[in-house]
């Protein structure tokens, strides 16, 4: 009797051991491998001269990034492959993670730890944040949500409307990336007090002074008065319970004329044949961080369809949320 051929367990011990290869990342970010390697520095010990370590652990971090395809690896001489030199590189980066990667090395892994006691209770665990954490927290915010503007900048067609509201957001990259591409774009920015500031600073700076407006308006509670032919809710539903965001998408709708384009950026638990990892690994991100919320795709599109607004397509970002685009009807 032949015996069953068992499958290999190779893609369980890959999961089981991903935090090795994410401490690596961290670390290599942190004494600036990829920048060192860029600039020249490409055997192990040079790598070790320019990054003041050990040529041992030169040489495991140099090769651990190899495997990830993050180096290449050539008769004992790396290169940097071109993902990360743009976002690994330091200043030299077109976009440096290094903040984001920080966060996640010094406020989000050592948060998972508690992940235990947040399954058991559905409880966040305990950010125990001081000014100095705070500061971390919020620099890696900002740079992954760069990412997230980047990306939305790039994929979602947004030319010709003239009237915008961003509402709510955490950040103006997003209506920034827009406004770039769309000469004629007016945005009105309307968000909580504290999260305003610093809004007309990074419109002058983009070279976009002029052609925005900025209101603090509670984001729960709020009802911005229109007509705006585009509306931006970025990063704003994962912040709220249900009733609540089933109002803010009424409140908008009411401030849109018909016809007019709203995105909802932010990931989603989703009902495809195959779950999008990303999504899915912030659901628990989100929650043992701070408790809050990522929704299932099927309860997003049920407070867009009570509000008035048609889901009209999904566009998946990548290293990013996805982004419902719906129209007012």
């Amino acid at each position: 009797m032949t015996a069953p051929t068992l499958p290999d367990a190779a893609r369980i011990l890959d999961l089981a051991t991903g935090y090795m290869v994410s401490q690596q990342l961290f670390q290599a970010s942190r004494i600036g491998l990829f920048a060192a390697v860029a600039d020249g520095a490409d055997t192990v010990t040079a790598i070790a001269e320019r990054c003041g370590i050990g040529e041992r652990i030169a040489r495991i971090l140099a090769d651990a990034m190899a495997s990830q395809g993050l180096l290449g690896r050539t008769d004992g001489r790396y290169t940097v492959a071109p993902d990360a030199e743009a976002y690994l590189t330091g200043g030299a980066s077109a976009l440096d993670l290094a903040p984001f990667l920080t966060f996640l090395s010094e406020i989000s892994y050592p948060h998972w730890l508690q992940f235990a006691r947040t399954v058991d209770t559905t409880e966040p665990g305990d950010l125990q944040m001081d000014d100095a954490r705070w500061a971390t927290f919020m620099a890696g915010v900002m740079t992954y949500n760069r990412l997230h503007a980047q990306e939305f900048g790039r994929a979602i067609d947004l030319a010709g409307a003239r009237r915008a509201l961003d509402f709510g957001g955490l950040s103006a990259e997003f209506a920034l990336a827009v406004m770039a591409r769309n000469p004629e774009l007016h945005t009105t920015f309307a968000y909580a007090p504290g999260f305003d500031d610093g809004i007309a600073e990074a419109v002058e700076a983009a070279g976009l002074a002029g052609r925005s407006t900025v209101e603090p308006t509670d984001t729960a509670t709020g009802a911005p008065e229109g007509p705006y032919d585009l509306v931006f809710a970025n990063h704003v539903i994962h912040r709220f319970g249900a009733e609540e965001n089933a109002a803010i998408f009424r409140r908008l709708r009411a401030a849109a004329e018909p016809g007019a384009t709203l995105t909802v950026l932010d990931f989603f638990l989703d009902d495809d044949a195959e779950q999008r990892g990303i999504d899915a690994l912030h659901a628990g991100e989100y929650l043992v961080i701070d408790g809050t919320i990522v929704y299932p795709e099927s309860e997003v599109r049920s407070w867009l369809a009570e509000a008035g607004w048609e889901v009209r397509e999904k566009v998946a970002l990548p290293g990013s949320p996805r982004v419902l685009v719906a129209t007012a009807v």
